[in-house]
Formats: structure tokens, sequence, C-alpha cells
């Protein structure tokens, strides 16, 4: 089974949304931050993706307190 999809604590650069989109998919944080930077070379609303993953994903500490009730 996959990994929830959380911004982790640990590994972050700015909001932890590559470090969580690798852990999701079973990649290196590294690498995810690559593909978001070649990724803004192309025309496309890539800021705003990131900037509402950030907001609409869950920290992964607030997703364990959730988990708990």
């Amino acid at each position: 089974m996959a990994a929830a999809l959380v911004r982790p604590r640990d590994n972050r650069m700015i909001a932890g949304v590559c470090a969580g989109l690798a852990r999701r998919f079973g990649t290196t944080p590294a690498t995810m931050r690559v593909i978001f930077l070649v990724s803004c070379l192309l025309p496309g609303p890539q800021f705003l993706v990131y900037l509402a993953l950030w907001i609409l994903l869950p920290s992964e500490e607030k997703a364990h307190s959730a988990a708990a009730w």
C-alpha cells in the first residue's frame, strides 16, 4: 500500500510538498524537486498547483493527531 499523501516533518525545504509527493510515489525528494524545477520551464500553473498543495495537504503531525480520534 502506498504512503498517505501528507507533508512530512522531515526532509522539508519550503513546505514539504515535494517531500510528501516523493514519499507517496516512491522516489527521492531530490528527484521530485528536480522534476518540479524542470516543469517550471514549461508554460502552466506549476506555482499555483504547489501553493494549492501546500494549503490542501495536511501536515504529518496534524494527520496523525486526526487519526488518533
